[in-house]
């Protein structure tokens, strides 16, 4: 039940976060959203730095959990692609969604935040164990690439005439061709 709060706190932050703003939200708000007191919200999160971080901390572990195990596989070809499916797996996930496009409407009120730092390096270590460190620039850049395409998928190549599904295939297939240049 506590576990059931905590994310109904968190979907309303995040939604309210994207739609007003996280500067212009105050957990008085959220509290009535979610029909409760601000004190029972304050069990869960005493500030909105709070909700925040435990929404980061999510997409963290996610990356951290996929680097465990791309360093517990051999480095092959194989285990590049499977990386790969798995990273666009994640990415396609509706709560990472969100949180993204919260994270991308609200840059400047959190870019201090120390958390996002973790963010990068998680990803900058994922694209770091797709090549070996002795490969040419220019194979590791595509490698590195290969993830970024994902992004790109989901956020630069908006065509409301391509459904989203679609448009996530599309990064997939151009992805893995950028793994084995």
């Amino acid at each position: 039940m506590r576990e059931d709060t905590r994310t109904r706190i968190q979907d309303i932050a995040l939604r309210l976060f994207t739609e007003q703003g996280y500067e212009a939200t105050s957990l008085r708000e959220i509290a009535e959203e979610l029909g409760v007191t601000k004190a029972a919200l304050y069990y869960h999160f005493k500030t909105k730095d709070d909700i925040v971080a435990s929404l980061v901390d999510e997409r963290v572990q996610q990356l951290e959990d996929l680097l465990t195990w791309v360093r517990s596989q051999p480095r092959t070809p194989r285990t590049r692609r499977e990386l790969v499916v798995r990273y666009a797996r994640i990415l396609r996930e509706r709560r990472y969604a969100q949180i993204t496009r919260f994270l991308e409407r609200n840059q400047t009120a959190l870019r201090d935040n120390p958390r996002f730092a973790r963010i990068r390096e998680a990803l900058l270590d994922l694209t770091t164990e797709l090549s070996e460190p002795d490969d040419p620039p220019a194979v590791r850049l595509s490698r590195s690439m290969s993830l970024f395409t994902l992004h790109a998928g989901a956020w630069v190549m908006r065509d409301p005439k391509v459904p989203e599904e679609e448009m996530g295939e599309a990064a997939l297939e151009v992805a893995l061709r950028l793994l084995e240049p």
